[in-house]
């Protein structure tokens, strides 16, 4: 595997931690909140694929029976909830719940992620360098996550509550997805 194609890979490994950024972002945005969302993306965004790298095989009937109910309750729930407390005007509410901190974090990081433990089970076949595409990757899904949790932040200021209830639909259309591409590939 090339680094070109590294690249790619990460780039589309970090689609999930974009949109999951952006949505995030309208409501967090201060700098250390965009820090630790993008630090803690870019690291399971890294490990998954050592994980996988590590685990090979023996780990990815697992994962695939399970990975997308997984990755799909975590988005659709925090989607949900992101839209009805939006809608409800509980603004100052909303921002007690820190997304970027805790279980949330944990839960969004794992979410994201996911694909990426997949893709590390595949390193090795492609001859890829490990260390490298994992720093890739991890790198990529940072810097994916800062950029969108910046550019939600001026989307935010414009388009007020209705950009969170926009980004909870989003959400929930991302976690749908997920289950509808494991159901329509099966």
């Amino acid at each position: 595997m090339r680094l070109w194609e590294i690249f790619l890979l990460a780039l589309a490994l970090s689609a999930d931690a974009f949109s999951v950024g952006a949505a995030v972002g309208l409501r967090h945005n201060r700098f250390r909140q965009i820090f630790r969302l993008s630090f803690h993306f870019g690291l399971f965004q890294a490990l998954m694929p050592l994980v996988g790298v590590l685990l090979g095989t023996l780990l990815l009937e697992l994962v695939k029976t399970w990975d997308h109910w997984i990755a799909s309750l975590i988005l659709v729930a925090l989607g949900v909830k992101m839209a009805v407390t939006a809608l409800k005007g509980g603004e100052e509410r909303a921002k007690d719940v820190d997304l970027t901190r805790g279980k949330s974090l944990i839960a969004l990081s794992l979410a994201v992620s996911i694909d990426a433990l997949a893709a590390g089970i595949g390193l090795p076949a492609a001859n890829a360098p490990i260390a490298i595409s994992i720093a890739i990757i991890g790198a990529v899904a940072m810097l994916a996550t800062a950029a969108a949790m910046m550019m939600a932040e001026f989307i935010g200021r414009r388009f007020g509550k209705w950009s969170e209830v926009i980004a909870g639909v989003v959400l929930v259309l991302l976690g749908v997805k997920i289950l509808w591409e494991h159901i329509a590939g099966m």
